[in-house]
C-alpha cells in the first residue's frame, strides 16, 4: 500500500506532568515501538530463525521490511512474553475441538501425553563459561492412525505443545488445559510415554492421573546397549549382537525377562565400568519392572517408543535455540520458547495469539462512540504545530483521576 499519513494528529499535554499524549494513536493502537502488523512478520522471522537471519533475509525479501537484528530480537522477545502471560492467566488458545482420537485394538480411544527437557546454554560472567539450564517440553498429540480396511489413509496427527524455562507444575497446568480444549478427558484411555527421570512419575501422578505410564521402549533399550557395549569393552560387533537379543527379548516377552537375563552375566574378569553399568542397568529395569509390559502394550496398539517427545525437544527448542555459538539469556530463551512451542503446534494457536492483537483486524479502528474523550479546559490554548504535529492543547485538567505514574491527568 506504501505510506498512510494520518492527518489531524492532535498532541495534548499536561502541565502537571509535562507529558503528551495522542488520543487516536492509542485507538489504533500505535504506540513507541509498534510495528502495527508488521510485528507478527518480524516475530515469526524471529521465531523460525536467528533474529540476524530474519533482519537480513526474510523480512526485507517478503514484506519489504528493513528493521535493526536489535529491533527483531526485541519485538520478538515481547510477543513470547505477552504468549507467556497469556498462558499464566488461564487462557487456551487455539480451536476449542475435540480431536478424532485413534482407537486401540479393543476399540477404545487413545490419548497421548509425554514430558522432557531439553539443555541450553547460558553465559556466564563477562563470557565466562556457565551452567546451561533445562527448558521443560511438554506434548498433548494424536498420532498418525495406522491404515485400515475404514480408513486406508488415516487421519492426520495432532499435537500441541508446551515449552520454556518452567517448572514441572507450571507446565502440567498449562498441558491440561490444553488437553481439556482437544477433548482428552473423553478419550477412553490415556497413556503417558516418560523416559524414567526425576520428577516424572510425580509429574503424571499430579497432571494425569488416569494415564497408563509407558516406560520408553527407546530409552530403555538404550540403556541394555550402554551395558552391552562395557560388557563386551571394545567389540562394537559383539556389543551390537548383544544388545539386539536383549532388545528383542524385552519387547517380546517384557521387561520381566530382562533381571534373570542380567543376572546370568559373568562379570569375572569384566572392567569396573562394565560393573557399574550391570549395576545401574539392573537397578533401573527392577524399579520399573511393574510398567514394562510391551507385549501388552503392544498387542492393544498402543505407542511404546518416545520419538514424539525427542522430535519435539528437537522441533520446538533445539532447531531454533541450540544452533552452533548461541548463548541465551533466561527471559529471551523463555520467551522463544513459548513461541516455538505456539507456532509448531496445531495449526490456529498461532492466529489464535495473533488475534488477540489491536492491530490484526481493521474492523477494530475507532468509530464516534470509542474515541477517548478529551476534557480541555475553556480557557486552554492551541498552541500552533508542524503538518506532522498539527496542533496541542495546553491548559489545566477539569477532570481528576488516578494514574499508574503519579500524575492524575485525563490525558495520559
Amino acid at each position: 500500500m506504501g505510506p498512510i499519513t494520518l492527518a489531524g494528529r492532535a498532541y495534548h499535554t499536561c502541565p502537571a506532568c509535562r507529558t503528551g499524549h495522542i488520543p487516536i494513536d492509542a485507538e489504533l493502537g500505535l504506540a513507541a515501538g509498534t510495528l502495527t502488523p508488521g510485528e507478527e512478520i518480524t516475530t515469526w522471522a524471529g521465531t523460525v530463525g536467528s533474529f540476524a537471519e530474519a533482519a537480513e533475509k526474510p523480512l526485507p525479501r517478503m514484506a519489504g521490511l528493513r528493521l535493526a537484528e536489535s529491533t527483531v530480537e526485541r519485538t520478538t522477545e515481547a510477543a513470547g512474553e505477552r504468549l507467556s502471560g497469556l498462558w499464566a492467566a488461564g487462557h487456551a488458545l487455539g480451536p476449542a475441538a475435540d480431536w478424532r482420537w485413534n482407537r486401540d485394538a479393543r476399540g477404545r480411544a487413545v490419548g497421548y501425553v509425554s514430558v522432557d527437557a531439553a539443555g541450553l546454554g547460558m553465559p556466564g560472567d563477562r563470557g565466562a563459561k556457565a551452567d546451561g539450564r533445562m527448558a521443560s517440553v511438554g506434548k498433548v498429540f494424536n498420532p498418525r492412525a495406522a491404515p485400515s480396511e475404514a480408513a486406508p489413509k488415516g487421519h492426520p496427527p495432532a499435537a500441541r505443545y508446551q515449552a520454556g524455562l518452567m517448572g514441572l507444575d507450571e507446565l502440567g497446568a498449562r498441558m491440561r488445559r490444553q488437553a481439556a480444549q482437544v477433548g482428552l478427558d473423553r478419550a477412553e484411555r490415556w497413556v503417558a510415554l516418560t523416559g524414567g527421570g526425576a520428577g516424572r512419575d510425580g509429574f503424571m501422578d499430579v497432571s494425569f492421573p488416569r494415564a497408563v505410564r509407558v516406560p520408553d521402549f527407546d530409552h530403555a533399550a538404550e540403556h541394555l546397549g550402554d551395558l552391552a557395549k562395557a560388557y563386551c569393552g571394545g567389540d562394537a560387533e559383539a556389543a551390537g549382537t548383544l544388545t539386539g537379543r536383549w532388545s528383542h527379548r524385552m519387547k517380546h516377552e517384557g521387561g520381566g525377562a530382562i533381571p534373570a537375563t542380567l543376572e546370568a552375566l559373568d562379570l569375572g574378569g569384566r572392567s569396573a565400568a562394565a560393573r557399574e553399568g550391570h549395576r545401574q542397568v539392573s537397578g533401573y529395569i527392577r524399579n520399573n519392572l511393574h510398567r514394562m509390559d510391551y507385549p501388552r502394550y503392544r498387542a492393544a496398539g498402543w505407542q511404546i517408543g518416545s520419538g514424539h517427545i525427542e522430535a519435539a525437544c528437537k522441533t520446538v527448542v533445539n532447531r531454533r535455540l541450540k544452533r552452533s555459538g548461541m548463548r541465551w539469556g533466561g527471559d529471551g530463551a523463555d520467551a522463544v520458547c513459548q513461541l516455538r512451542a505456539l507456532y509448531e503446534g496445531e495449526p490456529g494457536q498461532w492466529d489464535a495469539f495473533w488475534y488477540r492483537s489491536i492491530n490484526r483486524h481493521t474492523n477494530r479502528l475507532p468509530t464516534k462512540k470509542t474515541l477517548i474523550p478529551l476534557v480541555v479546559h475553556p480557557a486552554s490554548r492551541l498552541i500552533p504545530g508542524t503538518a506532522a504535529m498539527p496542533g496541542r492543547r495546553r491548559g489545566r485538567c477539569r477532570r481528576r483521576r488516578p494514574q499508574t505514574n503519579g500524575c492524575r491527568c485525563p490525558f495520559q
